[in-house]
């Protein structure tokens, strides 16, 4: 697993947009999310394995050369553009055409004017008028129109400045070589599905329900017809394929499965005799590496849930916390804020594994250091500011640790 996410040496792809790309030829699909107190999580993503990664590098793939869009997959995710197509799905049968779309007519058709001929335009271009029920509650009427557009496929994402969003025209955004292409809906789900088991690389046949949002149904019931999109017949025509391999995992029930194209990753690694001497990253909340929680406890005895939506007097550990890796081991908990003010990231927690000892660990604390160096250069701040109950570790790790 950890060899397969480019995570045995992390930060060692190569420094610069080519990194980035690397990271999604391995990966695929990367969860986006706004929330930035540590990184947004697609940036920790790539922090965790590209050499001195800065988020400029995958902007100018979103936005300068469009080498990558934004659409839902497992969430809200960064994508390879040449996969566009298969990612369709949504806008075909977006409910906002007949919806908020139709019965705000007018103002639709006032919205696309201005935006072919002004350019790109984020909500705050337009006059505010009475707020409209949305997804989560009453929010503007532009708002809730740019992205009704958006979710139809009218309207894409021409950039991001910090979290404010300006959309175009999708055909000003995309080659219209790529919006020609109409693939069935069978196969933009099969695509869908088969993008799971790319990115996190040894998925099983359940989960919870988030890993396989958009796949098709669990099981064929009585009544579907034939048209009904199965998960689980799309998995066994897979294996039929050769597209996907079922391996099995000592102490674990039930096969998993590997990408045809990556056996042998797993014959690679039968073969390894000397491992490298083991570092440490610090993963994303949503890290494809993370995403089947389940495996977590059973592979590594590591139970990870992310709390940030967990009421406070609920949490286990804090708001926004970030697994620990070092080696092929789960180790701790970290949770950090990034103060660019105050030029510091701030260390609010710091959770061990109970069969963990930092101190003894060998070759631990250089590659704590390091990793948290690295962590430093990725926020633009010099110092780590350690929380009062946390004077072990600082006295352990230091203020400006260098690596």
């Amino acid at each position: 697993m950890v060899e397969r996410h480019l995570l045995t040496t992390p930060r060692s792809l190569e420094a610069g947009p080519d990194g980035v790309r690397a990271a999604f030829s391995r990966l695929g699909s990367v969860q986006f999310d706004p929330l930035g107190v540590a990184g947004r999580n697609h940036d920790l993503v790539l922090h965790a394995r590209v050499r001195d990664y800065t988020s400029a590098w995958t902007d100018s793939l979103l936005y300068g050369t469009r080498e990558l869009f934004e659409a839902y997959n497992k969430g809200l995710s960064l994508l390879p553009m040449a996969e566009l197509p298969w990612y369709r799905v949504g806008w075909e049968s977006s409910e906002y055409r007949s919806g908020v779309l139709a019965t705000h007519s007018d103002a639709v058709a006032a919205i696309l004017e201005r935006i072919r001929l002004e350019g790109p335009l984020s909500s705050l271009d337009f006059e505010r008028k009475p707020a409209i029920e949305w997804w989560w509650g009453p929010t503007s009427e532009a708002r809730a129109l740019l992205e009704g557009l958006t979710a139809s496929g009218i309207l894409g994402l021409a950039r991001r400045e910090g979290n404010r969003r300006y959309f175009d025209l999708m055909e000003r955004l995309v080659p219209p070589a790529l919006l020609a292409l109409r693939p069935s809906e069978h196969d933009q789900r099969r695509h869908k599905l088969l993008s799971r088991y790319r990115a996190h690389g040894l998925l099983g046949a359940t989960g919870s329900g988030e890993l396989w949002y958009g796949t098709g149904k669990a099981r064929r019931d009585t009544g579907d017809t034939p048209e009904t999109i199965v998960r689980a017949e799309l998995r066994d025509a897979f294996v039929a394929d050769g597209d996907l391999i079922p391996v099995a995992i000592d102490g674990l029930r039930g096969y998993r499965y590997i990408l045809g194209t990556e056996e042998g990753l797993l014959d690679e690694a039968a073969r390894q005799r000397i491992a490298p001497a083991p570092e440490v990253t610090f993963l994303a909340a949503l890290d494809p590496f993370v995403w089947d929680r389940d495996l977590l406890r059973a592979l590594y005895d590591f139970d990870y849930v992310w709390e940030v939506y967990v009421p406070e007097h609920k949490r286990r550990w804090g708001y926004y916390v970030l697994p620990i890796l070092f080696g092929d081991r789960l180790v701790g908990r970290i949770e950090p804020r990034i103060d660019r003010v105050a030029g510091t990231v701030r260390v609010l927690g710091l959770w061990w594994e109970e069969w963990f000892d930092p101190r003894t660990a060998d070759g631990f604390v250089p590659a704590m250091r390091a990793a948290l160096a690295a962590y430093l250069r990725f926020g633009g701040v010099k110092s780590v500011d350690w929380a009062p109950h946390l004077g072990a570790a600082r006295r352990l790790i230091g203020t400006r640790p260098r690596g």
